[in-house]
């Protein structure tokens, strides 16, 4: 069983600053690329960045600049930190990984539960 649990939401100022995280627990064999995904109310589900498990980066045009995402391996981590953050940032952000579980050759896409982030003053 694999599961993913996202921690770091919360409330912040226009201009503030939050740090998301996302831990991969269970019986993991590799984990591929992950990535966060943001959910604002009455708006679909969009990808706000990537990282695979090798190679560069990818973002949202909107938050070019002011989002990073990264990883630990060895922690099984991915992290997504928020700088300069507007009030269009709030949403629910959900991160997600594709990972193959131990003693299986097959990748299985993976969901966070999902972490509230509100910007506003």
């Amino acid at each position: 069983q694999v599961q993913l649990v996202e921690s770091g939401g919360g409330l912040v100022q226009p201009g503030g600053s939050l740090r998301l995280s996302c831990a991969a627990s269970g019986s993991i064999g590799s984990i591929y690329v992950t990535s966060w995904h943001r959910q604002a109310p009455g708006k679909e589900r969009e990808l706000v960045a990537t990282i695979p498990s090798g190679g560069s980066t990818n973002y949202a045009d909107s938050v070019k600049g002011r989002f990073t995402i990264s990883r630990d391996n060895a922690k099984n981590t991915v992290y997504l930190s928020m700088n300069s953050l507007k009030p269009e940032d709030t949403a629910v952000y959900y991160c997600y990984a594709m990972i193959v579980p131990r003693l299986s050759r097959t990748p299985r896409d993976y969901w966070g539960q999902g972490t509230q982030v509100t910007v506003s003053s």
